[in-house]
């Protein structure tokens, strides 16, 4: 982690008011109201709001799991984002993605694992995380297997994850209890 301590201090769900509640009670992963969403209830209009989109990203995307978990870990990873990383390793094996894989992710593109699609969703990350640009060659290939929506999708997923990854770097959000981090 790169805060030992928080700097914005979680809102136990038990100290919630009602637009808290109404903005972020029923975000609960794994049973449990996370770190995250604790963070998040200190501002619970912009939590409102950008449940929207988040919710989009990772529930209603035309991605399939396993390519947007691909994306999510990767984009945790360029950014040093160990809250990020350790809740979607979690995700990511749900989605299919198996320890090596997981693994494979800090490696990059060229570790021997990928799919020659799985190795092109990787440099799309790094090449948005780098440059927030998708090269030619790169969105070319991809294209051969992607619609024009789920190039949109790909580029909002790794859009949305730098800017959770830098929420939660910055604002210290500490691991949950049942996540590791890298």
């Amino acid at each position: 982690m790169r805060l030992d301590k928080p700097r914005i201090k979680p809102i136990h769900e038990n100290d919630w008011n009602d637009a808290k509640k109404e903005a972020l009670g029923q975000q609960k992963i794994r049973g449990n109201v996370a770190n995250i969403f604790r963070t998040l209830a200190n501002h619970e209009k912009l939590a409102k709001r950008w449940m929207v989109f988040a919710n989009h990203v990772l529930f209603k995307s035309t991605l399939n799991a396993r390519d947007r978990e691909i994306l999510i870990l990767r984009i945790g990873w360029l950014c040093q984002a160990e809250y990020e990383w350790g809740q979607h390793v979690i995700i990511g094996k749900n989605a299919g993605l198996s320890d090596e894989h997981i693994a494979c992710i800090k490696e990059g593109a060229a570790a021997s694992v990928w799919t020659e699609h799985e190795s092109l969703l990787i440099k799309a990350a790094d090449e948005l995380h780098k440059n927030a640009f998708i090269t030619d060659e790169t969105w070319n290939g991809l294209t051969k297997s992607y619609s024009d929506q789920q190039m949109m999708d790909l580029v909002f997923t790794c859009g949305q994850y730098n800017l959770v990854s830098m929420a939660l770097n910055s604002f210290g959000v500490q691991l949950d209890p049942d996540i590791a981090g890298f």
